[in-house]
């Protein structure tokens, strides 16, 4: 065994039972690091990167809701009583310094969907690498639906035919 690896076992043995903070070196002095920078850890949840990856999706032109079928109608109850679920439709995997995400979208009529595809994968990519910090290795996109104009007609309209 050489010294590297010696020392490389020795660190991983006591890295487990090593203290979180350095209280002092073997001469009694609190070690401080260079110009005062304080270390530490930051931890960011999946929840919080699929809810930036939501936001961004539902910021490109052409896309009119995230999700299946059974996560809209959910989401229009949720909605309803003002607890919209930002995450609807996304799914992420978050490593220590990359993410990936899938999306779920319903792509208004008559946009052309590749477009559409590719600008959320362009949008959720940026916002996730602009805000978090993570190397995004891909954006996977899935168009559920087409949503046509006429599926917003009221449903008012059907009973002034009736006479």
């Amino acid at each position: 065994m050489t010294a590297d690896e010696t020392n490389t076992t020795n660190a991983t043995t006591n890295a487990a039972r090593a203290p979180r903070v350095d209280k002092a070196t073997a001469s009694g002095q609190a070690a401080v690091s260079p110009e005062g920078a304080s270390e530490g850890r930051t931890t960011i949840a999946e929840d919080v990167v699929a809810k930036i990856a939501g936001i961004a999706a539902r910021e490109v032109s052409g896309v009119h809701a995230l999700g299946g079928g059974g996560a809209r109608a959910l989401g229009a109850i949720r909605d309803a009583v003002n607890a919209t679920d930002l995450t609807q439709g996304v799914k992420v995997e978050v490593g220590e310094t990359q993410a990936a995400a899938d999306i779920t979208i319903v792509v208004d009529y008559p946009t052309p969907i590749q477009d559409v595809a590719q600008n959320v994968r362009a949008a959720v990519a940026d916002a996730i690498t602009r805000l978090v910090g993570l190397q995004v290795v891909e954006v996977n996109v899935d168009v559920n639906d087409v949503h046509l104009p006429s599926d917003d007609a009221d449903d008012g309209d059907d009973e002034s035919r009736v006479s």
